[in-house]
C-alpha cells in the first residue's frame, strides 16, 4: 500500500489500522519525501482487497471523485467531490509539482488517503490541503496515480527510494517574450538553457534553445510538467520529444537513465570541535543531487543530515546546503572540507549555498 511519507515521517514503528479494529505491524519499503510519498508492507499473509490504479491522465476537470482517510482521528470518512484543477505546481507540498486539485473535504488525517474515481479505481493519494484555519475549505491536493505506479515499479525492481530518469540537461519556462520571438502562438513548453557533455540529451541532439512541447505526444505547459512526464516514463525507458528549433519541429528520441554517480559520495559525519561539528556531509553528483531538491549538475559538498543539539544545528546549518567555502578556502570535496575544519582557526568564516542564495556567517 501507498501512503504520504509526512504521515510517518519520525515514526519508530509503523501499524495500519483496518475499519474492523484491526492492526498490523508494518514494514516501510520505500520512503521519499521529496514526492511524499512511501510504500508500506503489511506483515501479515492474509489477502485483501485492492484498489485497482486508474489512469491519472484521464482525468478531467469537474470529474466526480472520492476521498477516503481518517479525518482528525475520527475514524474511516468518506467524502466526495470534483477535480477542481490538474497539474497544480508550486504548493509547497513536496518537489513533485504536478497536483491533483479536488473539492472533496481532505482535512489533517486524510494523507495517505485514496482518492478514487466513480469507476472505483485509485487516481491519487490524498497530500495536503491549502488552509488558513487547519481545516478544509475546499482547496485539496493530491498526487497523481501515475506517480504513484511509477514509486511501486521503482518498489517491484528492489528500489529504497524513487529515482527521477537523468537526461542530463536542465529547463527553464518560456516567457511570453521568449514565446514570441520563437513565433510560438503562446508561452508553452521548456527552454533547453543547459545541456551537459555525453548526456542522453547530448546523444539524443538536443540543442540550447530547443523548446520542449510534448512528451510521447502529452503537450507539456512548463518545465514542471516536462519534468512530471519524464519522472512517470521511467528509468529504462525511452521518450520521444516534440521540440521546436529555429521555427521548425521535430521529433527527438532519447533514454532516460539512471543519474552516473561521478564522485563517491564519501558521507560522513563532521567531529571535532567547529561549527561543522555534528553535521552529516556528502560529494554531490548528478546522482544525489535530487534527493535533496537540487538540480543535478550540482558540484561541492552538501548537507545531508543535522545532529540534534549539534554545533552544526545551533549555527543553522540545513538538509541541501552546499558547503562553499570556510576560511577563505574553497570547497569542492570532502576531503576540501576535512582539511579546513581540522585546521582548527581562530574564527570561522562560511559561505553555504541554500535555495541558490550565497550565505555569509562568521563565528568566532
Amino acid at each position: 500500500m501507498c501512503s504520504s511519507d509526512l504521515v510517518i515521517e519520525g515514526a519508530d514503528e509503523v501499524k495500519v489500522a483496518t475499519a474492523d479494529g484491526r492492526e498490523f505491524q508494518c514494514s516501510i519499503l520505500l520512503r521519499d519525501k521529496s514526492i511524499d510519498l512511501a510504500v508500506l508492507k503489511l506483515n501479515t499473509n492474509e489477502r485483501f482487497p485492492t484498489l485497482p490504479l486508474g489512469n491519472s491522465d484521464d482525468l478531467e476537470v469537474g470529474d466526480l471523485v472520492l476521498a477516503i482517510g481518517n479525518p482528525f482521528g475520527v475514524g474511516q470518512t468518506v467524502t466526495s467531490g470534483i477535480v477542481s484543477a490538474l497539474a497544480r505546481t508550486r504548493i509547497g507540498a513536496s518537489d513533485l509539482d504536478f497536483f491533483i486539485q479536488t473539492d472533496a473535504s481532505i482535512n489533517p488525517g486524510n494523507s495517505g488517503g485514496a482518492l478514487i474515481d466513480m469507476r472505483g479505481k485509485l487516481v491519487g493519494i490524498n497530500s495536503a490541503i491549502y488552509s488558513r484555519s487547519g481545516g478544509s475549505v475546499g482547496i485539496g491536493f493530491a498526487i497523481p496515480s501515475n506517480m504513484v505506479q511509477a514509486v511501486l515499479e521503482t518498489v517491484k525492481r528492489g528500489g529504497k527510494r524513487f529515482e527521477r530518469p537523468y537526461v542530463g540537461a536542465s529547463f527553464q519556462p518560456v516567457t511570453q517574450q521568449v514565446a514570441d520571438s520563437l513565433g510560438l502562438d503562446r508561452a508553452r513548453g521548456a527552454l533547453v538553457n543547459s545541456i551537459a557533455g555525453g548526456s542522453p540529451a547530448d546523444r539524443a541532439g538536443l540543442k540550447v534553445g530547443d523548446v520542449v512541447l510534448s512528451v510521447d505526444g502529452v503537450s507539456v505547459e512548463d518545465a514542471d510538467a516536462l519534468n512530471y512526464r519524464l519522472a512517470t516514463a521511467g528509468i529504462g525507458h525511452d521518450a520521444k520529444l516534440d521540440v521546436l528549433r529555429k521555427g521548425k519541429k521535430l521529433s527527438v528520441g532519447i533514454a532516460l537513465e539512471r543519474a552516473p554517480e561521478t564522485v563517491a559520495p564519501d558521507e560522513h559525519v563532521i567531529g571535532g570541535q567547529s561549527p561543522l561539528t555534528g553535521a552529516r556531509v556528502a560529494n554531490l553528483s548528478p546522482r544525489n543531487a535530487g534527493d535533496f531538491g537540487l538540480p543535478t549538475d550540482s558540484a561541492g559538498v552538501v548537507v545531508t543530515a543535522v545532529t540534534s543539539n549539534s554545533p552544526a544545528e545551533q549555527v543553522g546549518f540545513q538538509v541541501g546546503d552546499i558547503i562553499r567555502a570556510v576560511n577563505g578556502r574553497d570547497i569542492k570535496s570532502t576531503s576540501d572540507l576535512d582539511a579546513a575544519v581540522n585546521a582548527q582557526p581562530s574564527y570561522w568564516r562560511l559561505a553555504v549555498e541554500r535555495g541558490g542564495q550565497i550565505i555569509q556567517q562568521i563565528i568566532r
